[in-house]
């Protein structure tokens, strides 16, 4: 979607939803109402979140605003990652070819295996006694 040079993404990974809102401007970095640094702790995933930005020198170039639900701070970080790539595919779509290299066009399908009835876990079973 695109509107007055606003660009609207959706990115997710395992079982977070990130909704994206890019446009040109002077950087801000807005994560569920909060700065970006603010919400990342971690600094890993506050680099995941930016990857897609660094790798096509837009660093400063956008503003992004992001409302991100589900999971924990890595998949939610991922989410991030998918939902800039996917904006700035629609901004400039010569940036997608150097996306698509680098992985962060397509959306890792890992997520959690569900729980299996009479089992403990995914895979992991009861403890079998022949006694």
């Amino acid at each position: 979607m695109e509107k007055a040079n606003i660009y609207y993404a959706t990115g997710r990974r395992k079982s977070s939803v990130a909704r994206t809102w890019i446009k040109p401007g002077n950087g801000n970095l807005i994560v569920n109402n909060r700065p970006a640094d603010k919400y990342f702790r971690i600094q890993n995933t506050f680099k995941t979140m930016l990857q897609p930005l660094a790798l096509t020198n837009t660093l400063g170039e956008f503003d992004v605003k992001v409302t991100v639900k589900g999971g924990g701070y890595s998949g939610q970080a991922g989410a991030i990652r998918h939902g800039i790539t996917r904006a700035l595919m629609l901004a400039n779509p010569e940036f997608r070819s150097q996306l698509k290299r680098a992985g962060f066009v397509r959306r890792d399908p890992r997520t959690k295996e569900r729980k299996k009835y009479g089992q403990r876990g995914a895979r992991a079973r009861y403890q079998f006694s022949k006694r």
